[in-house]
């Protein structure tokens, strides 16, 4: 994937996705710091401002893919994700590859943090769900958010 920084095959570091080059420039430049991982700790992930959006989502491989009936991320510019370690990714799905962790997704210049990695989601309220039609009817209404039969745009 051409969003990682490539390293020498030997004894390679871990790979990161930047976006500013040092922690200094990231609180001065985008204020809030959000970090995470997974659950062993060989993947971490810090975010630097506001997401873009925060959902959840009930479609059939969300589900499988992490093994729940739905799924809740924060939706990030690629350049305000910042990732150390090495997952392994399926069709855009990164996971660790030691403990087997999801922690984010990303799609074209987004990066979907999973609210699951994050050390601390307050403040990270779901806005929207989408793919509503395979949403269980017996899970209780989320306040405040937007319910779309597919995706947000085109229910």
């Amino acid at each position: 994937m051409g969003f990682f920084v490539a390293r020498a095959p030997l004894s390679p570091p871990p790979l990161k996705l930047l976006c500013c080059d040092t922690s200094q420039c990231r609180r001065q430049r985008h204020g809030t710091l959000s970090r995470g991982g997974c659950l062993c700790g060989a993947v971490r992930i810090t975010t630097s401002g506001p997401p873009l959006r925060v959902g959840i989502c009930h479609c059939r491989d969300c589900r499988r893919h992490h093994g729940a009936l739905f799924y809740a991320a924060a939706i990030f510019p690629t350049q305000a994700v910042h990732i150390e370690g090495r997952p392994h990714h399926y069709k855009g799905r990164h996971s660790c590859g030691t403990c087997g962790s999801s922690v984010f997704a990303q799609t074209g210049d987004e990066i979907e943090v999973h609210l699951g990695s994050l050390d601390d989601t307050n403040g990270l309220t779901p806005e929207y769900e989408v793919s509503c039609r395979r949403r269980e009817d017996w899970l209780p209404q989320f306040t405040g958010t937007a319910c779309h039969d597919r995706d947000r745009g085109g229910d």
